[in-house]
C-alpha cells in the first residue's frame, strides 16, 4: 500500500497516511494531531532512472562546450554537471579545482597554485607530456 505525505493547514504538522490506490481521492484524510480535514497532499521529489547511455548523451551537447576555455565559471559548472551525471565521487582534488573554477579562477592560475595536482611527480602530469 502506498504512503501519502500530507500537511495540515490548521496545525501545520506533516503526516503520512497509508491507503490503497482505490482509496486515494475517495477516502477523507484527517490530521492525526488536531483532527482537521483541512489538509493538502505534499508531493515529494521524483527521481528518474536513466541509462548510462542517456546520461552520457545529455553531456555531449556541443553547444555546452563552446567558449568554455574563456569562461572558467562555465567550465566549473559543466565539470560539476558531468560529475553529477556520472554519479561518481571524483575526490577532493576534483572538488578543489571545480570550486576554484566556479569562483572564476583561471585554469592557469589553478595549475600554478596546485603544481602537484593529479598525483605524484612523474605520474603523467602536464610537464611529463611536454605541455
Amino acid at each position: 500500500m502506498p504512503l501519502y505525505d500530507y500537511r495540515c493547514q490548521n496545525c501545520r504538522k506533516r503526516f503520512d497516511i497509508f491507503m490503497s490506490y482505490a482509496e486515494y481521492g475517495t477516502r477523507q484524510v484527517i490530521c492525526p494531531t488536531c483532527g482537521s480535514s483541512n489538509v493538502t497532499r505534499r508531493i515529494g521529489r521524483v527521481r528518474v532512472a536513466r541509462s548510462e547511455d542517456s546520461r552520457l548523451e545529455s553531456m555531449s551537447d556541443s553547444a555546452d562546450l563552446e567558449g568554455l576555455e574563456n569562461d572558467p565559471q562555465a567550465m566549473g559548472r559543466m565539470m560539476r554537471k558531468m560529475s553529477s551525471e556520472l554519479g561518481e565521487d571524483m575526490g577532493p582534488e576534483f572538488d578543489e579545482v571545480v570550486g576554484r573554477l566556479e569562483r572564476g579562477q583561471s585554469p592557469d592560475e589553478i595549475e600554478r597554485d596546485l603544481p602537484d595536482l593529479g598525483g605524484e611527480e612523474g605520474a603523467g602530469g602536464a610537464d611529463d607530456l611536454g605541455l
